[in-house]
């Protein structure tokens, strides 16, 4: 069975870009274009893997991080950060991400860091 993938970011073009990187190594679950969205779905869907945009409207990536810790301690949660956000990168650990991926994404390096999660 393939890894299960939530995609979660305001840019539709940043989804797509995602789901295109992943889509040949993984199942994608699901797509959200806020934090709210990326609660409700992970309930819904239970992926292994939650690739989190931070900055997005009604609730952002570090809230939604925070809820999905709640509900299930051992989520995997990747977030995708601009370079310069460093300060939001550490509320994001705070919060209980498990990695980080930079924009402009790389496919080298999201795929690096799915399997560094998935291989913790």
């Amino acid at each position: 069975m393939s890894t299960g993938v939530l995609i979660v970011d305001d840019s539709h073009f940043m989804r797509n870009l995602l789901r295109q990187i992943l889509e040949q190594e993984y199942r994608i679950l699901g797509e959200a274009s806020n934090g709210a969205e990326a609660v409700k779905l992970y309930k819904e869907h239970d992926p292994d893997i939650v690739m989190m945009d931070i900055v997005m409207p009604k609730c952002n990536g570090i809230k939604a991080t925070a809820a999905i810790k709640k509900i299930d301690p051992d989520a995997s949660v990747i977030m995708c950060t601009s370079v310069g956000q460093r300060e939001k990168m550490k509320l994001a650990v705070k919060a209980g991400a498990d990695g980080y991926v930079t924009k402009p994404f790389e496919e080298p390096s999201v795929r690096k860091a799915l399997t560094d999660v998935t291989a913790a």
